[in-house]
């Protein structure tokens, strides 16, 4: 695996998939405003993914699921539940995101992802905590090709 850590907007990521840090999938989409990652993915996707991912029902804590991307040019986004009902990420829903999608990648053949820090904004965990536990889960993951770890930048 080739790990990078860069700062800008995950969205612009020249990569074959994205990591959207999603809930569990219990409340319709609809009935959500998306922040932060989700809303940008809506505002410049369009709602084909969020109404996807709504047809697939509850998603375990750290679980991922797949799905188009809608207008973004990538082939795919990864939602995975890296928060819990109560909307904070722990350590154990960043790191299980994280392997779900990386297995999701592995699966499908994609060569190149890009994952936010997972529970950095509406999970209530500082960007450098959240990091600390991604850097420390993908040293145990394969990944044959590129993982890029995106932080936004305001």
């Amino acid at each position: 695996m080739k790990l990078e850590f860069v700062e800008g907007d995950l969205l612009d990521q020249d990569v074959d998939v994205i990591v959207n840090p999603w809930n569990r999938n219990i409340i319709p989409w609809w009935l959500l405003l998306p922040q932060g990652v989700s809303g940008a993915i809506k505002r410049r996707a369009g709602i084909a993914p969020f109404r996807e991912i709504g047809k697939t029902g509850a998603l375990p804590l750290g679980g991922a699921r797949f799905t188009s991307a809608g207008r973004l040019p990538h082939s795919g986004i990864i939602h995975v539940a890296g928060i819990n009902m109560l909307w904070q990420a722990s350590e154990f829903s960043v790191k299980e995101s994280l392997r779900n999608a990386l297995g999701i990648a592995r699966t499908k053949g994609f060569h190149s992802i890009a994952f936010p820090l997972i529970g950095s904004g509406s999970g209530g965990r500082s960007a450098d905590r959240v990091q600390d536990w991604m850097t420390e889960a993908f040293a145990s993951e394969e990944f044959d090709g590129l993982v890029r770890v995106v932080r936004w930048i305001h």
